[in-house]
């Protein structure tokens, strides 16, 4: 048995998630998350990754778990956790910012009611900014005609020195304390009702509308300070950055409009004094993740069209100066996808990784003309990148298909390279399999994907089709949710295809099954899995289709196309078009670019796997959490009892599963829950391909 085919050993594998590099370049720490004691959840500690030789070595430990670590000027290491401090009382506390200095004890730095996460350091300032909340109503809005809205409005007999307009407005100190007491009145009664004044009011798992999100300035010795205090909803999942002598923050900026729109442009903060100015500002486009350059004389964002039923949303990646009347510069990253983006030390060289051609690739841009210089690696997938300040090397973490992600160190000065592989704190086993690209062409363009195979010897494999998500997605990294080595451990061989409305391939690509014909994905993945099956090591007799969240969509409309597959596993998926664009988070989005039934009737006709209930004869194995608000549960309900309702034999030899995780997202998170759900997907495949008798999972 490997520590694929086990899968208890599987979801306790170690996993490093991210990367921070000092100020000086010679210290690189790495979050790893493993299973806490119980098994319940993953629990994140942070170890420094030896530059020149030796072993990790862990520098954090509790039972909360630490994360977002980042460096302060002096060499002192910022983290999150919600432990205790030493002299606590033993209650639950909220997420606070902890400093450990280069030599004693970690202490916390700064605290606010309702947490702090997301700590970015003022490189030169040491200042830093961090994201917090204010509970919804507790600083009051100041409306001249109207005096506090949480207050009643004073008669005229009482005089105008005696109104709140002549009242002084509440400090800081004063409002953290209102907002801390508020939050334990809530918390002692427990309150859990939120007033809803608009849109959005959910965000993939969790809930809109009950907290302000804000942007808390830490500067060494002070009180967190709120750089927004009017910001409402504005600054809700937002992304933030700020220049090296702290003077500028620059940060995301939802504005709401009619109708349940909103849209998200880029502000910069002045943090002396809280003014905001919008940064090329544009109503027909959206900007996100702003990374302002060290000197602040730029930032870095991705500016996206809205896109319609008709026309593809188009992604650019821009450099916009912070001096007004000078115009942005668009950076041609040709196919890449942009993921992530990060200044060099100096602002002289931007670097970009993205999805590129079944990859990653990482690029150095000249961010005065948006050239791009040099790519510095395209064989595997990068992310936390790390610019040493030398502006010698990048650190960051590379995984691939059949590689955990391991941090390693990239050579400014050469192209298309291999990296230096550096120790890992989070050693993963390399699968045992093989792995080999596949390829066909569908109407003149090539659709490309991976397929995983057992080791040699073992006969033809039975295959799964697997769907990604996304659906602007690729599957070019590695995963630790749909891992493919643990269905290889048990024999079966995996195909993962990139189909239409991937990433990684050009905007023509996407706009080839724009928008999100289920048909032309389909003939795309129906051609690679023929040209799959073809193989003598693969079985095409004995396959199974499985897919998460826009993969389950399809995988929910294939069940309804095809009686080609044994065993199909939805996760996530939508069913009902018509339902699920009016309930999910991001409604607006889905209809701008679907309209309603009215506006495009045979969309949704060709389009909603609802239509073709009565077709489905495949067994279906529904998997879907409770807390996913992207996708809502109430999909699989819908699709479990049209399912259901449609069985006319023996009750008891109703072939369908639902599997569904109450306290689960999107995703499934838990170790404990990744584990039932690997063993019910393989159990239910087994059975309807393979012809094994189903086994209940253990802990069912």
């Amino acid at each position: 048995m490997t520590d694929y085919a086990d899968l208890s050993a599987f979801v306790a594998l170690p996993r490093i998630t991210g990367l921070a590099l000092n100020q000086d370049g010679s210290r690189l720490v790495a979050t790893v998350q493993r299973p806490d004691r119980t098994d319940a959840r993953y629990v994140s500690a942070l170890w420094e990754v030896p530059l020149d030789g030796g072993e990790p070595v862990r520098l954090t430990r509790s039972e909360k778990g630490e994360s977002g670590p980042a460096f302060l000027p002096d060499g002192s290491l910022l983290f999150t956790s919600a432990r205790p401090e030493p002299d606590a009382d033993g209650e639950d506390e909220e997420s606070a910012v902890w400093v450990l200095p280069p030599a004693g004890e970690p202490r916390v730095l700064a605290r606010t009611a309702g947490g702090l996460s997301g700590p970015v350091v003022a490189r030169h300032a040491g200042a830093v900014v961090a994201a917090g909340s204010r509970l919804t109503g507790t600083q009051p809005d100041r409306d001249p005609a109207r005096g506090a809205a949480d207050e009643p409005m004073q008669g005229p007999s009482q005089g105008p020195q005696h109104g709140p307009r002549n009242r002084p407005e509440p400090g800081p100190h004063e409002i953290g304390e209102a907002d801390a007491e508020r939050r334990k009145a809530r918390k002692d009664r427990k309150v859990n009702a939120i007033l809803h004044t608009g849109f959005p009011i959910r965000y993939w798992d969790h809930e809109l509308g009950d907290e302000s999100p804000r942007l808390f300035l830490v500067e060494p010795g002070g009180q967190p300070r709120d750089l927004a205090p009017d910001a409402g909803v504005a600054l809700t999942e937002a992304d933030y950055s700020i220049s090296a002598d702290a003077v500028t923050v620059a940060a995301s900026w939802r504005t709401r409009g009619p109708g349940g729109a909103y849209s998200t442009g880029v502000v910069l903060v002045d943090v002396a004094s809280g003014e905001r100015t919008a940064l090329a500002d544009d109503p027909d486009r959206d900007r996100s993740t702003p990374r302002i350059a060290p000197d602040g004389s730029r930032v870095a964002l991705l500016s996206t069209t809205k896109g319609s039923y008709d026309t593809p949303t188009e992604f650019e990646l821009q450099i916009v100066p912070v001096k007004a009347g000078e115009p942005p510069v668009t950076v041609p990253v040709g196919d890449l996808w942009p993921g992530e983006w990060v200044w060099s030390t100096d602002s002289q060289t931007l670097y970009v990784a993205g999805d590129l051609h079944g990859r990653g690739a990482v690029l150095a841009v000249d961010p005065a003309t948006g050239t791009v210089r040099r790519r510095l690696a395209a064989e595997a997938s990068y992310s936390s990148l790390c610019p040493s300040p030398d502006g010698l090397w990048v650190y960051a973490l590379r995984s691939a298909v059949d590689a955990a992600p391991v941090p390693v160190r990239l050579d400014t000065a050469v192209g298309d390279q291999q990296p230096a592989v550096l120790p890992t704190p989070a050693p993963v086993p390399a699968p045992s399999g093989r792995l080999t690209e596949v390829a066909t062409e569908v109407d003149g363009a090539t659709v490309r994907g991976w397929l995983c195979l057992p080791p040699d010897g073992d006969g033809p494999a039975p295959l799964m089709l697997w769907i990604h998500g996304g659906p602007f997605s690729s599957f070019n990294a590695w995963s630790w949710r749909w891992n493919p080595w643990v269905p290889v451990a048990h024999g079966w061989a995996v195909l993962m295809p990139d189909p239409a409305l991937s990433t990684g391939y050009g905007p023509d690509f996407i706009a080839r099954a724009w928008p999100h014909r289920a048909g032309r994905v389909w003939a795309d993945l129906e051609a690679l899995l023929d040209a799959a099956v073809e193989r003598s090591d693969v079985d095409g007799g004995r396959t199974a289709c499985l897919g998460a969240s826009f993969g389950g969509y399809m995988t929910n409309w294939v069940a309804g196309h095809t009686d080609r597959f044994a065993a199909i596993v939805t996760h996530s998926g939508t069913w009902a078009l018509d339902q699920k664009n009016d309930t999910a988070d991001v409604a607006h989005n889905w209809l701008t670019w679907f309209g309603r039934p009215a506006d495009h009737p045979d969309w949704y006709e060709e389009n909603s796997p609802h239509r073709f209930a009565d077709r489905i004869g495949t067994p279906m194995l529904i998997t879907h959490g409770n807390k996913d608000y992207r996708v809502p549960v109430s999909e699989a309900l819908r699709l479990w009892w049209d399912l259901v309702s449609r069985w006319d034999g023996d009750a008891d030899e109703l072939p369908h599963r639902f599997l569904n995780f109450t306290g689960e997202n999107h995703w499934i998170l838990s170790p404990a829950n990744s584990e039932i759900w690997y063993e019910t997907v393989l159990g239910f495949c087994g059975q309807h391909v393979l012809g094994r008798p189903w086994a209940r999972p253990e802990l069912l």
